[in-house]
């Protein structure tokens, strides 16, 4: 990940094996990451249960609010894919119950295409 894509906003892959080592107490017994993405301190794991928001704050870092979001409250979500002047994919997530997306920016690295698959895979349980 370049430090530029980091500050940004802009995530990039992070390896599975390496994200359910750092985020191992997070995770059920059994539960497996399959795919994991980093910004400079947040992260965001998808996991074969649930999405896994990770958000480091304030200066330190040290104050982190993890957010779980199980598949089933996914109502919908929109993948749009860097265009010519506008190099960066954007991933929105609908949940049940709030108007406002979450949204998630991936750097030219991320194969969005894969997190489509994804999501329309868990989703679609």
């Amino acid at each position: 990940m370049g430090f530029l894509d980091g500050i940004m906003g802009n995530a990039s892959r992070m390896d599975p094996a390496a994200a359910a080592q750092e985020y191992g107490r997070l995770l059920g017994q059994g539960e497996q990451v399959h795919a994991a993405y980093l910004l400079v301190r947040d992260a965001f794991l998808f996991t074969d249960r649930r999405l896994i928001l990770v958000d480091k704050q304030g200066l330190t870092g040290k104050k982190i609010e993890y957010h779980t979001v199980p598949y089933r409250a996914i109502t919908h979500f929109s993948v749009e894919t860097a265009g010519t002047f506008d190099l960066d994919a954007e991933l929105k997530i609908w949940l049940s119950g709030s108007a406002a997306p979450i949204a998630k920016q991936f750097g030219k690295g991320v194969d969005v295409y894969e997190v489509q698959a994804l999501l329309s895979h868990f989703v679609a349980r």
